[in-house]
C-alpha cells in the first residue's frame, strides 16, 4: 500500500513519487531532479522535462521518458528499476501502454518508464499490453509534470 493512500485513481501511465530534490546544473553536469518511490526505496535521478513547482518533500505526478536501446521479452524475474539510487539504466516489467505514432512503450517497473524503442530492428508491434519484456535505457531519462 503507498503511504500516505492516494485518494483517486491516475493513469497507470503516469508515475506518482515525492520530489526529494532539485539539483541545479553545474559546468559539466546537467540538472535533476531526484525522484522518490513510495514504499521502494528507488530515488530515480531524472532530468526535468519542465518547469518543476512543486515543493521539495511534496508528492508529484509526472511522466518518465527513456530512451531504450533494445527491449527483449523474458519469462522470469521480477519489476525492477536498476539501480535502486540514480539515473535509471535497466527497467524490467509489464507492458501497461503501446504507442504505434511515438514508437514508445511503457512499462510498469515500479514506476511506470515510457522507453522510446532505439533498435532501427525494433517496432511496437513486435510487442503486445501485459507481455514481461527488460531493456536497458540511455541516459538523459526525464521527468515532465503531469
Amino acid at each position: 500500500m503507498i503511504t500516505p493512500s492516494p485518494t483517486t485513481r491516475i493513469s497507470p501511465e503516469l508515475a506518482r513519487g515525492v520530489l526529494a530534490a532539485v539539483v541545479e546544473a553545474t559546468a559539466t553536469k546537467p540538472g535533476y531532479i531526484k525522484l522518490t518511490i513510495p514504499d521502494t526505496s528507488y530515488e530515480l535521478h531524472l532530468r526535468p522535462a519542465g518547469p518543476i513547482s512543486t515543493p521539495v518533500g511534496k508528492r508529484i505526478v509526472g511522466r518518465i521518458d527513456a530512451q531504450a536501446r533494445r527491449i527483449d521479452t523474458v519469462t522470469t524475474g521480477g519489476r525492477y528499476i536498476e539501480p535502486v539510487a540514480g539515473r535509471p539504466r535497466r527497467v524490467q516489467g509489464h507492458i501497461v501502454a503501446i504507442d504505434t505514432g511515438t514508437n514508445t512503450i511503457t512499462i510498469n517497473a515500479g514506476a511506470p518508464i515510457h522507453c522510446k524503442l532505439g533498435d532501427a530492428r525494433q517496432s511496437t508491434g513486435q510487442f503486445e499490453i501485459g507481455q514481461f519484456v527488460s531493456g536497458d535505457v540511455l541516459d538523459g531519462a526525464t521527468f515532465s509534470p503531469a
